[in-house]
């Protein structure tokens, strides 16, 4: 009987995906859990597992086409059987497996010509992805899941030894999205300097690659007729959703010069004195800390405004947001009120690699409480951000820049000045709440070391 395969929910939000690519033709064989399609949501790539084993057909979508959650996308069939009509279509009573982020299925792959034929090897679809990417047989790669299954952990621990081993030495080392750019670019990667793991391709640096004069030109570039780039995907989930905050939520603003003579000094303190391996702490990271210690003193800022009124959160769940060449993207920091500097500053060099590579996970960009959009390193001086629905409040940091500001003496002293702006839904706080959580997160800015030490 004929297995519908469903287009699956990834996310509590989401209604709908847009198809990358069908990873299995039709009419080829396939085993339960086999990756059959690519899915992109308005957040992360996922892949589509087959509920059965059989052979795929009724294939119902293209390649681009934006596709209803649970909408039928394909079916798996047995040998000889026909897929059912459109009008026939099942509407299924509950979401399949693949639904539920939590829960990675296994992917067979075919081991390398050395093993014998009939041997496979479990494992989860991100670490097939991770691996394909890298170049690495995932057969010399030693798995930690359950009955030996690789996850991704164990490919990331594998190249980060000094005995990993590409596929082909001459293949390319590149992340997903850094060849998605230079397609898009018209680049060779071959010529171009990665600067991620073992020389390994990052989407940055394909951004800022200059190629020679005699490149061909961008598709995208105007080349004398105007270019229509349609509204798809991220941009467009982006597009609804920062329109809809702004008609619907009464935005109020605050903004605040911070002092960042003694944050400075702190950070360098502190990396100084990192234990070996550690990721330095960043400005962003520092600030993702101090915040949260701030919203844990402001419930009121760390909640969602929903219809029957302000849902106050039990956990500080700071989204960072990260610009990408599609759009912006917003990986959360779990538990921030809760983890030590160090901790978060390894979660956020994580979360933005990631994200910048195309590997998030739906888990991480789920359930933040709080968004924080940093634009200092762009050498903006200060912006005011949209709030990201339902939250209550997003936070916008500009560059740090030396400014002459009066001593205690009334003095002109060169004083490094950050300025932060914190928009907030007016119908959730009024002006004193708000007001005070900034006041606060300036005192924490200006004196990290009372906060953390």
């Amino acid at each position: 009987m004929a297995k519908p395969v469903i287009m699956p929910r990834f996310g509590m939000t989401q209604e709908e995906a847009t198809i990358v690519e069908w990873l299995v033709k039709e009419g080829d064989h396939v085993d339960p859990d086999d990756p059959i399609a690519e899915v992109t949501t308005d957040k992360v790539n996922m892949e589509v597992p087959a509920p059965a084993a059989g052979y795929l057909g009724g294939i119902r979508y293209q390649v681009g086409d934006t596709v209803p959650v649970t909408r039928v996308i394909a079916f798996i069939l047995e040998e000889g059987e026909q897929p059912p009509s459109v009008e026939d279509d099942p509407e299924p009573a509950v979401e399949s497996a693949a639904a539920s982020p939590a829960v990675e299925s296994i992917d067979k792959v075919p081991t390398q010509a050395s093993a014998p034929a009939s041997t496979v090897v479990a494992a989860s679809p991100v670490a097939k992805r991770i691996a394909e990417a890298e170049g690495i047989p995932l057969a010399q790669v030693r798995g930690s899941g359950r009955d030996g299954r690789i996850v991704r952990a164990d490919v990331e621990n594998y190249l980060s030894s000094p005995t990993a081993v590409a596929m082909d030495p001459s293949e390319i080392r590149a992340t997903p999205a850094a060849r998605r750019v230079a397609r898009e670019r018209q680049l060779d990667l071959g010529l171009i300097a990665g600067s991620g793991p073992h020389g390994r391709i990052q989407e940055m640096d394909v951004m800022s690659f200059q190629p020679e004069r005699s490149a061909p030109v961008p598709t995208y570039a105007v080349a004398g007729e105007p270019v229509l780039i349609p509204l798809e995907g991220m941009r467009k989930t982006i597009a609804e959703r920062m329109q809809t905050s702004a008609q619907q939520a009464p935005h109020i603003t605050f903004n605040l010069e911070v002092d960042m003579t003694r944050t400075i000094a702190f950070r360098q303190t502190i990396n100084q004195q990192l234990p070996a391996g550690q990721t330095k702490v960043s400005m962003t990271a520092l600030i993702v800390k101090l915040t949260a210690w701030a919203l844990r003193r402001h419930p009121f800022m760390n909640a969602y405004m929903v219809d029957d009124g302000v849902l106050l959160l039990p956990h500080v769940n700071i989204g960072v947001a990260v610009a990408l060449e599609s759009g912006l993207i917003v990986p959360v920091v779990k538990d921030a009120d809760q983890k030590g500097i160090y901790q978060i500053a390894t979660d956020v060099d994580d979360i933005s690699q990631r994200a910048r590579s195309a590997q998030l996970l739906p888990d991480d960009v789920a359930d933040g409480s709080f968004t924080i959009s940093n634009l200092g390193m762009f050498g903006i001086d200060r912006f005011t951000a949209i709030i990201n629905p339902p939250q209550i409040g997003i936070l916008a940091v500009g560059r740090t820049i030396e400014r002459f500001m009066p001593d205690a003496n009334q003095q002109p002293v060169l004083r490094p000045m950050m300025s932060i702006t914190l928009s907030a839904d007016h119908r959730a706080v009024d002006g004193a709440q708000a007001g005070s959580f900034i006041a606060d997160l300036r005192t924490a800015l200006e004196e990290p070391a009372s906060i953390m030490l």
